[in-house]
C-alpha cells in the first residue's frame, strides 16, 4: 500500500501516520524526519541539505526527491509507505510521480484530513503549551495555514484528477479518524 498523506499542519497527519504504520507494517516517511536524519548522519545528501539550511534558504526540490528516492530503495519500503509532508506543490506532484513510475511503486490512495482552520489553531497552541514550543503561536499558525492553502492544497486537486484522493473528516477522536482512514482504504490493503 503506498499511501500520500495530506492536510494542514495541525491536521493529525503524523499521529494517524503513526497507527497506520503499525497496522500496515509499512513506513511513515515524514520528509521532515528524513532531513533531519540525513544532516544527522552525514549522507551527501544530508550535508548538501546542512548547508542550505545553514543558509538560512529551504531545501530544493532536487535534494528532497533525492532523499525520497534513497528512502524508498531501502528494503522495508518494498511493500508500500505512508508520505507524509511531500508533496507540497504541483511541481513536487509531478516529479514524485516520475520516481514512483521509475521505481514501478505507483500511489494507491492520497488521503486528506479535513480539519477548520481554527480548530487547527487550538490544536496547535495547545501542543505549544504542553511543549513549551514559540513556533506555534496563533497568528505563526495562521500564517502555515495561508501558506497551506496557496501553494499545497493544490496538491489534493492533482491527486483528484488522477481518481485517487479521498477526503476525510480530521476532526473527532484518534480512534474515530483512524477508522475513517482504514474504511478509505482500497481493498488490498484493508
Amino acid at each position: 500500500m503506498r499511501i500520500v498523506l495530506l492536510g494542514a499542519p495541525g491536521s493529525g497527519k503524523g499521529t494517524q501516520a503513526s497507527e497506520l504504520k503499525k497496522e500496515l507494517n509499512i513506513p511513515h516517511i515524514s520528509t521532515g524526519d528524513l532531513l533531519r536524519a540525513a544532516v544527522k548522519a552525514g549522507t551527501p545528501l544530508g550535508l548538501k541539505a546542512k548547508a542550505v539550511m545553514d543558509a538560512g534558504q529551504l531545501v530544493s526540490d532536487d535534494i528532497m526527491l533525492g532523499m525520497i528516492e534513497e528512502r524508498l530503495s531501502q528494503p522495508d519500503a518494498r511493500a508500500g509507505f505512508i508520505l507524509d509532508g511531500y508533496p507540497r506543490n504541483l511541481s513536487q506532484c509531478e516529479a514524485l510521480e516520475k520516481l514512483l513510475d521509475r521505481l514501478q511503486q505507483p500511489v494507491d490512495v492520497a488521503l486528506q484530513l479535513v480539519v477548520p482552520n481554527e480548530l487547527i489553531v487550538e490544536r496547535l497552541a495547545g501542543r505549544a503549551a504542553q511543549e513549551n514550543r514559540k513556533d506555534d503561536t496563533p497568528e505563526t499558525v495562521r500564517e502555515r495555514l495561508r501558506v497551506y492553502a496557496e501553494q499545497t492544497a493544490p496538491v489534493a486537486g492533482f491527486y483528484e484528477r488522477k481518481g485517487r484522493l479521498t477526503v476525510l473528516d480530521g476532526v473527532g477522536e484518534l480512534r474515530e479518524v483512524y477508522q475513517r482512514i482504514l474504511s478509505a482504504l482500497p481493498r488490498q490493503a484493508a
